[in-house]
């Protein structure tokens, strides 16, 4: 696996730079030098300057490798992306400070009135890539721990306190659980990781849905502990014995933590790997507006998979810009190298027929300038 600690670093610590144009601004059409706004990177190194994004820092470490891998296609490209949160996200998309914004969540209808009021123009919203949200672990004794909906609910809930609790026992006949209070870990700011794992356990727990509910922030529990963002997390769990919490599972991976077994909609216990997530992301429908959850997952599917999306406009850019983005993430979607990179840091890319129709979204980015 790749050692993206450092890029990592480097992303969280970019300054986002607000919006050069204005809706309205250019009247070009969208497309690049050679008239053709879905280029796979084809320009041969001719696009030149700076894109800027921000939001979940779900997506974060392929990101980073994908804008750095990018930069042997179009040299003259820089991409900076700032993790701070799929809440943050939106909010700067929404307010047309960053060129395109990322989320853990979809936009609503809602939060497309907003966007297209401010800006003039609809929104494009796409999906890039799937990956698991996993419940990790300080003790990698607990490595494959079976948990429910119920008892990750009551755990946060403070119902459930100590690992040798006699429900998670009872899950766990073959495992000695520790006499060992649990310190549960939750996102601090404003996170699509945090909507993916409330929007389960509310689906799955009627009790949680009744108390939290589901959503970017929720009001947690006293006696749980907070991190910003999934670095902020995995930190907390891997400094406090007895600490479990959510996180995406390229985190997890590179931080060598342990992560638990989840009962999906047929019973099974499901580890977090590559080929659960896949299987949970092929069974979810996904609509024409691409607003989807995956829910209710069974067969070999993990149960906590989430999405990230990609948000941009119809209108707005200079020619240049728009076809940077279009360029962009065409390549990621096209490219062999930009699969690997994702597979290799745990996330489950999207099987073609899907690419295909995110690829018709992408070519929709500034079509109405």
């Amino acid at each position: 696996m790749r050692n993206w600690r450092s890029l990592v670093a480097v992303g969280a610590t970019l300054p986002v730079v607000a919006f050069a144009a204005a809706c309205g601004g250019d009247n070009g059409n969208g497309e690049g030098a050679n008239g053709e706004g879905g280029a796979t990177g084809g320009n041969g190194g001719s696009l030149s300057g700076n894109l800027t994004g921000a939001g979940a820092t779900f997506p974060n470490p392929v990101f980073q490798e994908w804008a750095a891998d990018f930069g042997a296609v179009e040299p003259g490209v820089r991409i900076n992306y700032q993790s701070i949160g799929s809440g943050g996200g939106i909010e700067q998309f929404i307010r047309s400070t960053v060129d395109f914004g990322s989320s853990e969540r979809y936009l609503s209808d809602e939060d497309l009135e907003e966007a297209a009021s401010g800006r003039g123009c609809e929104g494009v919203q796409f999906p890039v890539i799937f990956g698991s949200v996993v419940i990790a672990f300080n003790d990698p004794e607990l490595d494959g721990m079976v948990l429910t909906a119920d008892t990750i609910a009551k755990i946060y809930d403070r119902q459930i306190t100590n690992f040798n609790d006699p429900e998670l026992q009872e899950l766990n006949p073959d495992m000695d659980l520790p006499d060992q209070d649990i310190i549960p870990v939750h996102r601090s700011d404003g996170s699509g990781t945090t909507y993916v794992f409330t929007h389960y356990l509310s689906t799955e727990n009627e009790e949680w849905a009744d108390k939290y509910g589901e959503g970017t922030e929720v009001q947690w529990a006293s006696g749980t502990v907070g991190g910003q963002g999934n670095e902020g997390v995995s930190a907390q769990v891997n400094q406090n014995r007895g600490a479990l919490g959510y996180v995406n599972q390229a985190y997890a991976i590179e931080t060598g933590m342990a992560q638990a077994s989840v009962v999906n909609e047929d019973g099974e216990p499901i580890y977090p790997t590559l080929e659960a997530t896949t299987e949970a992301s092929e069974l979810a429908e996904i609509p024409d507006s691409f607003q989807f959850d995956i829910d209710n997952i069974g067969g070999e599917g993990y149960p906590i998979t989430g999405t990230n999306w990609i948000f941009a406009y119809e209108c707005g850019y200079d020619d240049n810009t728009a076809e940077m983005l279009k360029s962009f993430w065409n390549w990621v979607l096209t490219s062999d190298e930009a699969n690997e990179l994702a597979l290799e840091l745990g996330y489950a890319p999207m099987g073609a027929e899907l690419k295909g129709r995110v690829q018709a979204q992408v070519e929709r980015i500034n079509s109405q300038n």
